[in-house]
């Protein structure tokens, strides 16, 4: 007996000292990936500051690209993400007011942040998705960065991000995509103009630049949504094997009123609230473009 409790001593301290060396070596690992810093030059642009201009900005943000939903719709910044073990995330303030960054960025600044997903000085902006953003082109992205200067105010400051055990091994592994930065060539030539119109090409612009791509992956299949919990809904196939069935006005209730054919609610991770606000040429647009999309099976990303 005493043998095998010498044994089952002896086990569990080497499983102990792995767990610890694993551990050490799972943080080391990460946080350099979470401290790496980035040499973005960045991209000048000529900001207009007209009301036409500022309303294209407006819209960018609060309509197509959604920055109020990790922002809050005051783009004061909040506690967007909340989960014990995996992280703790806090957006930032935009605006100029107490605990705000917007104040203190100069035009290139915001730049890269929107479209490479880098501080001043390089450090990386956990989460956000500047993978999407990085395809917004050089007049509205102009547009966005006059919007958001022009923010009343808002005093609140925001709290210390922290990385748990969990998102650290989800992180290395790919299926937590904490630091967007890594997945951007920060070398490549950005668009200056997409010509907007109930076209093909402006509704792969929308679909690209408005998260649609982030959630529902690359050839928008659907799928698990990265950096959800598994077990959560995933996201739907939006080929014409997902929703080739959907006519024009079947594709207007879900961005308008989240509801499928046949009026069957859309998990409200589909972000209708934002969507409902898009004009008839953009959803044209948009579903102009998933109709050319190439058929995939469900989740084939």
């Amino acid at each position: 007996m005493k043998k095998i409790i010498r044994v089952a001593a002896w086990l569990l301290g080497v499983v102990v000292v792995l767990a610890l060396v694993a551990g050490t070596w799972l943080y080391a690992y990460t946080q350099r990936r979470l401290d790496k810093t980035r040499d973005v030059a960045g991209h000048a642009l000529s900001i207009a500051t007209d009301s036409l201009a500022l309303e294209r900005g407006r819209r960018i943000a609060m309509t197509i690209s959604k920055c109020n939903d990790c922002h809050g719709t005051d783009l004061g910044g909040l506690l967007f993400i909340d989960a014990p073990g995996v992280a703790t995330l806090y957006s930032a303030n935009l605006t100029s007011g107490k605990g705000g960054i917007g104040g203190q960025l100069s035009d290139l600044d915001w730049e890269r942040a929107i479209r490479h997903g880098v501080k001043p000085g390089g450090a990386a902006l956990l989460y956000m998705p500047s993978q999407n953003f990085q395809n917004i082109d050089d007049e509205d992205t102009a547009a966005l960065i006059a919007y958001l200067k022009t923010l009343p105010k808002v005093d609140r400051e925001p709290g210390k991000n922290s990385v748990g055990p969990i998102g650290r091994a989800r992180f290395a592994t790919g299926d937590l995509p904490l630091v967007p930065a890594e997945l951007i060539n920060h070398a490549a030539a950005h668009l200056a103009k997409v010509p907007m119109g109930v076209t093909v090409e402006y509704g792969q612009y929308l679909a690209s630049i408005g998260g649609c791509k982030g959630c529902h992956g690359p050839g928008l299949s659907g799928g698990h949504i990265p950096g959800t919990p598994r077990g959560w809904k995933p996201a739907a196939n939006l080929t014409p094997t997902g929703i080739g069935h959907y006519k024009e006005e079947d594709f207007f209730r879900a961005l308008r009123e989240g509801k499928r054919p046949g009026g069957v609610p859309i998990d409200s991770l589909m972000p209708y609230r934002f969507t409902k606000d898009m004009t008839d040429d953009e959803i044209r647009a948009l579903y102009m473009y998933l109709k050319t999309v190439p058929a995939r099976a469900f989740g084939n990303r």
